[in-house]
């Protein structure tokens, strides 16, 4: 009887028989649970946003070692004298202030730390230490979860 009285309804609000509306309850209703959704989906949203930006640092790192290898095959392999300026001028589309900006630091005849900091403020580098590469990160969090590797 219920299951009846119910297909009854939905069959006349379908064909238009009736020119009753949707009660107060059922918007209320329909607003809690988009408003569930929508609870779920910003957070998971900002969160892809956030390792998107992360990863955009890690490949203007990446980039950013490829110039200054390019760099040192130019100066007889001494690194030596490696600022963003001259990674720049090999490599345009790195960046020296802003996101994804680049720092060159302890430049050697034998070695190099690159760093691009994310918007987010984790800073990923890639030091070389002669033979030896390594790829420090901080702070932990976001696309840094190890602080002392972050290549895989």
């Amino acid at each position: 009887m219920f299951l009846q009285n119910i297909r009854a309804r939905m069959s006349a609000r379908l064909s238009g028989d009736r020119e009753a509306g949707f009660t107060l309850i059922e918007l209320l209703v329909v607003m809690l649970i988009l408003g569930i959704l929508a609870a779920i989906a910003i957070p998971a949203f900002f969160n892809q946003r956030d390792k998107a930006n992360d990863a955009q640092a890690k490949a203007a790192a990446r980039t950013a070692q490829t110039a200054i290898e390019t760099y040192a095959t130019e100066h007889g392999g001494d690194y030596t004298g490696a600022d963003p300026d001259a990674l720049i001028v090999i490599e345009p589309t790195l960046v020296k202030a802003g996101d994804n900006a680049i720092t060159v630091t302890e430049p050697s005849p034998t070695g190099y730390t690159v760093t691009s900091t994310s918007s987010k403020g984790h800073a990923f580098s890639i030091k070389r230490e002669g033979g030896v590469v390594t790829f420090p990160c901080g702070p932990k969090g976001g696309g840094c979860s190890d602080v002392t590797d972050w290549s895989s």
